[in-house]
């Protein structure tokens, strides 16, 4: 497999770290950024020594966003004169392609953690969004900026933010474009905490990263996938669907090996299996 141009990823059992690695473009998403990720997180979906992702990048900030002059060279049919048929349905494939950027990391069976620091604009907080938990240091910066550049977000942040922060907050967010700073972000539960620097914020990461890598991968693997089905769902159809996964998963060798330590007063080593 070729090396990646635009993330690199570091593997340290139960741990994988992804980073954004074009510091010097402060992270700004340009063609390898959204067609290498989902074969990153495809291959760390099915790596058993890998239970836990932290997201992450490099440089002076997560990410400012997307690379628009880089990427118009992709998308060429937004600027065709003839805007027909043929070129909308073109445009279309590449938009769904483009959401694959971010589905990827909220497909993945392996919980993702988001550690960011510095700006945290557009695609960059499309990307955030598609995790499990965010991270960030005080000098974090939020912005859904989309509408201030003349378009639609249309690559998920829609969709997932108005279910972390709820539809009022995500609407103001979406409709004026604002930034927003890591106090006000820990507000309105679009973070989970604020760390005081970059250091406290991936030791923290890894910290968390550790805590849920050390339950049983089965467990958590069946609870992030009973999680996203239950988006849109009715208690119901979670109740039924849970019923299933739990059906399931039980007995596992994981399940024994927690009784068995509870019995022997000792932590439990889980193999996942």
């Amino acid at each position: 497999m070729p090396e990646n141009q635009f993330y690199r990823v570091t593997k340290k059992p139960p741990i994988a770290w992804v980073h954004l690695n074009r510091p010097e473009k402060k992270n700004a998403m340009n063609p390898p950024a959204w067609r290498e990720a989902p074969a990153i997180f495809d291959a760390l979906d099915q790596d058993p020594a890998i239970r836990v992702v932290i997201l992450a990048a490099e440089g002076p900030c997560f990410s400012v966003g997307i690379d628009l002059v880089e990427m118009a060279g992709a998308l060429p049919e937004i600027m065709e004169k003839e805007q027909m048929g043929g070129v909308k349905l073109r445009l279309l494939k590449k938009i769904a392609a483009l959401q694959e950027t971010m589905s990827c990391i909220e497909r993945c069976r392996k919980p993702v953690i988001a550690a960011i620091h510095g700006y945290c604009i557009g695609a960059g907080l499309d990307m955030v969004t598609a995790c499990d938990i965010r991270l960030c240091s005080r000098d974090a910066v939020f912005s859904l900026k989309e509408a201030a550049v003349g378009f639609v977000a249309d690559v998920g942040v829609l969709q997932r933010i108005p279910l972390i922060v709820g539809q009022g907050i995500a609407r103001e967010l979406a409709y004026t474009a604002k930034t927003i700073d890591a106090a006000r972000a820990r507000e309105v539960l679009l973070v989970n905490d604020v760390l005081d620097d970059h250091a406290a914020l991936m030791a923290a990461a890894e910290a968390m990263a550790r805590e849920i890598a050390a339950n049983a991968p089965l467990a958590v693997e069946a609870t992030k996938d009973v999680l996203n089905y239950g988006v849109g769902k009715s208690v119901d159809d979670g109740l039924r669907y849970v019923a299933s996964m739990s059906t399931n998963i039980v007995p596992s060798k994981d399940l024994m090996e927690a009784f068995t330590a509870f019995m022997e007063k000792r932590p439990p080593k889980f193999t996942g299996e």
